[in-house]
């Protein structure tokens, strides 16, 4: 091979990879969209209990409670607000 064939090769394999560089996809980071709430408290009386997480990033508070009836089925209500 002469040197002018090795040169046409070389600009061919880069054109080739530059334009697989431009049609392949970009690498992008995924974003946690659903809150992860921390565990804080947790208390019962009776038959009714309650427990308390915390969701740093959007500075929310939530607070869930369960009350058992005569049925034995559980209610279960939740209540969540922004931190100051």
């Amino acid at each position: 091979m002469n040197t002018r064939s090795i040169r046409i090769s070389a600009v061919a394999i880069l054109a080739v990879v530059l334009v697989a560089l431009c049609l392949s996809p970009l690498a992008k980071s995924q974003v946690q969209a659903s809150p992860s709430y921390i565990p804080i408290g947790v208390s019962s009386t009776g038959n009714s209990s309650t427990v308390w997480f915390h969701e740093p990033y959007s500075r929310q508070a939530l607070a869930c409670q369960t009350v058992t009836t005569a049925a034995g089925l559980s209610n279960i209500q939740c209540v969540s607000a922004k931190l100051p």
